[in-house]
């Protein structure tokens, strides 16, 4: 009798401990949710456009944000400093793939991990800069989307020019942040201007009072016209620029469309959504198991001219028909 009590209770507690198993060899079996590293230099609020595209990408690879992938954004607000302590964080909570937007960043996320894929979105040569060893061939960790802002420098200014074909003297707006950009804006710039015969007088922000301070300066210049770099300091900053360029009644033009639908006269560039959307394609492959050594550093094609028209009125400037044609868009 004791011998049968003792079976039936060994039977019990075998019985009772497989069934315990149960919901956690399910759960094993369930793969975790993977997760995304977003690291940005800039405010989340300036970027909610741009972060449709990035999301619209993901979908294209059949991520949903917050359905089968988890995003951890990471905000620098402009304080670059702050970059290395997040690249850091994201590389140990061991997120799948992290995002980086623009050099600063770009840098960080590299600097912080050797293993975890980086996905970046850049406007000047990657290969320069020293991510890739080649747009074909990147190697290592790193590969994404090269964004041609500088390379449309010349055309940018030629459409100015098409503007406002009285200018002489063009006023170029950098920030000293972002040196990289900056150089090789002002080299091409340069270049651009002297092939038309027009003078250039530079003026660096890289906050709202030295961008105020600028516009002083070029007031007492006299400048015909502005030429505002690249960069996500400018885009964030874009509806104080419109508001100092009708303030001082200075024709401006800008590399990416937010601008132009902010007020300013003008923008030519890579459509900045589509360049999002194409970074979000990119994850979604990494996700699915690609290696970023194996996939080709994108240039972005999609460039777009748009002119404010109401802005070009305000300004006492005709918009030539040839221009109107060209454009992709025209505000009215």
């Amino acid at each position: 009798m004791q011998f049968g009590q003792l079976k039936r209770r060994e039977f019990i507690t075998l019985v009772g401990g497989a069934a315990a198993a149960l919901p956690l060899t399910a759960s094993a079996q369930q793969p975790a949710m993977p997760a995304v590293g977003f690291l940005n230099t800039q405010s989340p609020d300036e970027f909610r456009e741009p972060l449709r595209g990035f999301r619209q990408g993901l979908k294209e690879s059949s991520y949903i944000e917050g359905d089968n992938v988890a995003i951890e954004y990471r905000w620098a607000e402009n304080q670059l400093e702050r970059l290395p302590a997040f690249a850091n964080e994201l590389a140990r909570r061991r997120v799948s793939v992290i995002v980086a937007i623009s050099p600063p960043s770009i840098s960080a996320a590299k600097v912080a991990t050797t293993t975890i894929p980086i996905v970046f979105l850049v406007g000047e040569d990657p290969v320069k800069l020293g991510f890739v060893t080649s747009l074909a061939r990147p190697g290592g960790n790193l590969s994404g989307i090269n964004f041609l802002t500088s390379e449309v420098t010349a055309k940018r200014l030629e459409f100015l020019r098409e503007l406002v074909p009285a200018a002489t003297r063009v006023a170029v707006l950098v920030n000293p942040a972002d040196s990289t950009n900056t150089e090789t804006t002002l080299q091409d710039v340069e270049l651009a201007a002297r092939a038309r015969g027009l003078q250039i007088s530079v003026s660096r922000a890289s906050t709202s009072q030295e961008i105020n301070a600028a516009f002083e300066t070029f007031a007492r210049e006299r400048a015909d016209a502005l030429f505002v770099a690249s960069g996500p300091f400018f885009t964030t900053r874009r509806i104080q620029l419109a508001q100092l360029a009708a303030f001082h009644r200075l024709p401006a033009a800008y590399s990416i469309r937010q601008n132009a639908e902010a007020g300013g006269l003008m923008s030519y560039g890579a459509s900045l959504i589509d360049a999002y959307r194409q970074v979000g394609a990119y994850v979604g492959r990494i996700l699915k198991g690609a290696k970023p050594a194996d996939l080709p550093v994108v240039q972005a094609t999609k460039l777009e001219l748009v002119i404010n028209a109401e802005t070009a009125r305000m300004l006492g400037l005709t918009v030539p028909p040839s221009l109107l044609a060209t454009a992709d868009e025209v505000i009215e």
